[in-house]
């Protein structure tokens, strides 16, 4: 046995406490963490705390043994058993299996029913779109294959007039018990029915079309509507478009993952598109009304005279829409002055008088004024 937290701890109960309230104690998580009926990815690893826990203190003699030597008194006396004891039927637990009766109907109601209707799998669908199709969205039509529930048996399996019978080995349960003799005793554990394969069922005359199976691989056609402002990596479910359930359960669902093209104009950062936009020196220092591009087509936009290379400029709702909401982002617009390279000499003589108005020494040579 691993050594782990304090048994009380994981049970929720003082030291002082009764063996009737660690019974309770370990009837309630037990139930709460059992993974057939807790689907969280850390309920197996809590049930087996809340097992271990329970089979440290829940037999008066061992408890004893623990209050005095910790996890060591489980090496002296008690047998040294693994997870369960003697087995899930034997006295090691404290009763484990009558407390397990009770909650599942049965020593082996841990189980799923194997008749119960069961969901299909989900699966998933790769959806390449354009920048401008991920803005506006679109409708279009894919195609992808699934498990489907047979036409031929309805999905049960069986040759058309003939019908399912219940496993003569297992009873209908799916599984089947196993006893084998240890120096510990005898060892109960339960396997999946050899017979059936897990299903309770046998098929004496399978069904022509799905050969028992139940379901036949078919090509699916549906339409989708992708909404306006999705983005590189979100996911669109589409509930019952999945594979096919069993015993009559409902279809998985089909999750469309969407990855969005780069553009070559625009970058997007959520709702908001930013974009760069050149201007020239002569704009920027004296200010001008320009076309910008936006996704949604070109605008106007004044740029105030003495505008700074890096200023930016926000166009409101010219970004994508909002998947939540009546309202679209913003486009965020960065200028860039470009420096004038090639300058002639008439070009060369006004900026150089341009410097004298403005109090500086002209430059000698090299930046904009500077041979090449």
């Amino acid at each position: 046995m691993s050594q782990g937290r304090d048994p009380y701890d994981v049970l929720g109960v003082g030291r002082d406490a009764s063996q009737d309230e660690i019974k309770k104690a370990f009837r309630k998580l037990s139930k709460k963490y059992h993974p057939d009926l807790n689907k969280a990815p850390d309920a197996e690893d809590k049930f087996k705390e809340v097992a271990d826990a329970y089979e440290k203190v829940g037999d008066p003699q061992k408890r004893q043994q623990y209050d005095q030597y910790g996890d060591a008194g489980q090496q002296f006396g008690g047998g040294g058993q693994g997870f369960g004891g003697q087995g899930f039927g034997g006295q090691g637990f404290g009763g484990f299996d009558d407390i397990f009766s009770q909650m599942f109907g049965g020593g082996g109601g841990s189980h799923r029913n194997p008749n119960a209707p069961q969901p299909g799998q989900d699966l998933q669908y790769s959806m390449s779109l354009k920048f401008e199709e991920a803005i506006f969205g679109k409708t279009t039509t894919i195609k992808y294959n699934r498990e489907e529930t047979c036409g031929t048996c309805g999905g049960n399996g069986a040759k058309p007039g003939t019908s399912p019978v219940t496993c003569h080995k297992c009873g209908g349960t799916g599984y089947v018990d196993t006893v084998r003799n240890t120096p510990l005793g005898q060892m109960r554990s339960q396997q999946v029915c050899d017979v059936c394969g897990g299903s309770g069922k046998e098929i004496k005359e399978k069904c022509p079309t799905c050969h028992g199976a139940g379901h036949t691989n078919e090509s699916h056609e549906i339409e989708v509507k992708v909404p306006a402002g999705v983005d590189d990596g979100q996911q669109m479910r589409l509930q019952g478009q999945g594979e096919a359930g069993s015993n009559g359960g409902p279809y998985g669902d089909l999750y469309i993952v969407f990855t969005v093209q780069v553009s070559k104009d625009f970058q997007r950062d959520g709702s908001d598109i930013y974009f760069e936009q050149p201007l020239s020196f002569t704009q920027a220092a004296l200010g001008d009304e320009i076309e910008v591009k936006t996704v949604h087509g070109n605008v106007s936009l004044k740029i105030p005279a003495g505008t700074q290379t890096g200023t930016i400029f926000r166009l409101r709702g010219k970004g994508v829409p909002r998947l939540r909401g009546n309202s679209n982002g913003d486009e965020r617009v960065t200028v860039k002055v470009q420096t004038p390279k090639g300058l002639n000499k008439g070009q060369k003589e006004a900026l150089k008088a341009f410097a004298k108005a403005s109090g500086e020494d002209a430059p000698r040579g090299g930046g904009i004024f500077g041979h090449h």
